[in-house]
């Protein structure tokens, strides 16, 4: 298969969701969004000197506008706004992360990036483009803000991890190109995402 064919592949399972493709890892149960519309509050304190500020804005605007597509509004509210009435905190930090990319902790209404995990990844793999790692990150962790809490069990969706440590790996219609590639899984929500998170919100 060329190169273009399994682009096509791909991006035919981001672009729609079949009768039946719908699958979780059972790790959760989807429930209705945190709010309505769901604000955002961004804090760029102890960010990574390579993201600006901006961009990390721009980010965080994209998934909320993404994910609203499931008929839940979202607001990023302006630079320099707290996280006042209800609205979910954006920061950086390594310690509420809990040494992963990102945590949602919707308890305390808080979206963590970790400084030091993005760091780490710079050291490891320069050539990596690291802005599409944080967009993913961004789109994977506020999808839990949304309501969808069981992670996908389909290789493309943002909400996806591709295994559970225990032998058991993700779904695709052509599992070959999830090994064949760096990074399967879609920086946005997919149709499917999307799907769920309508029938987690009734609509």
């Amino acid at each position: 298969m060329t190169g273009t064919a399994q682009a096509d592949v791909r991006s035919e399972e981001i672009a729609e969701c079949r009768p039946g493709e719908i699958a979780t890892w059972g790790d959760g149960v989807d429930r209705p969004a945190l709010a309505t519309p769901l604000r955002l509050a961004y804090e760029h304190a102890g960010a990574p000197a390579w993201f600006a500020s901006a961009e990390l804005r721009s980010m965080l605007a994209r998934a909320a506008h993404a994910w609203a597509a499931c008929g839940v509004a979202a607001e990023l509210l302006p630079p320099g706004a707290s996280a006042t009435a209800g609205a979910v905190r954006v920061q950086w930090n390594a310690a509420a992360a809990r040494d992963t990319f990102g945590l949602a902790n919707l308890g305390q209404r808080t979206l963590s990036l970790n400084p030091d995990s993005f760091a780490l990844l710079r050291q490891r793999n320069p050539r990596h483009d690291a802005r599409q790692t944080l967009q993913m990150v961004i789109s994977h962790e506020m999808g839990h803000f949304f309501g969808l809490m069981a992670h996908s069990r389909r290789c493309v969706d943002v909400t996806s991890y591709y295994h559970d440590g225990q032998g058991h790996h993700c779904l695709a219609r052509d599992p070959a190109l999830v090994k064949a590639s760096p990074e399967y899984r879609a920086v946005l929500p997919t149709a499917c995402d999307i799907a769920r998170c309508r029938a987690a919100n009734g609509r």
